[in-house]
């Protein structure tokens, strides 16, 4: 019996302690936001029309935040945050298989949706219609 009380306090410890690492590991490793007045560029971009350049000057912190601020975008609540599927008055056409795509100023794509993408002065994003 003392043996087995003896592992099961061990295991308990053990398992608080992995699940500590793993806390503090996540959230050290989430997207930083900045306070504050920041401006940032968005461009919206579609295939034969001309890009539309807009500059928001924003309290936000993550980059919808921004956006809806400017009306940008619209779309639907998901377990992953807002899933746009219109921009500045455009829809993306499901059955032409269209989708907005969000890029950084390098033109690498987002790896979080814009519920979670940080913002901060002078940064740059695209919103793409894109093809899949």
């Amino acid at each position: 019996m003392q043996k087995n009380k003896k592992v099961l306090i061990i295991a308990a410890v053990v398992l608080l302690v992995i699940a500590a690492v793993f806390y503090f590991v996540g959230k050290n490793n989430q997207p930083q936001t900045v306070e504050g007045a920041k401006t940032i560029t968005v461009t919206v971009m579609q295939e034969g029309v001309d890009d539309k350049v807009f500059t928001i000057h924003t309290d936000a912190e993550f980059l919808r935040g921004a956006l809806e601020q400017e009306n940008l975008v619209e779309g639907t609540e998901s377990q992953y945050g807002l899933y746009v599927t219109t921009v500045d008055g455009v829809a993306a056409d499901d059955s032409q298989r269209q989708y907005w795509c969000f890029k950084d100023g390098n033109g690498d794509n987002l790896t979080v949706g814009v519920d979670s993408a940080p913002i901060a002065d002078g940064d740059a994003f695209q919103i793409v219609l894109t093809t899949y």
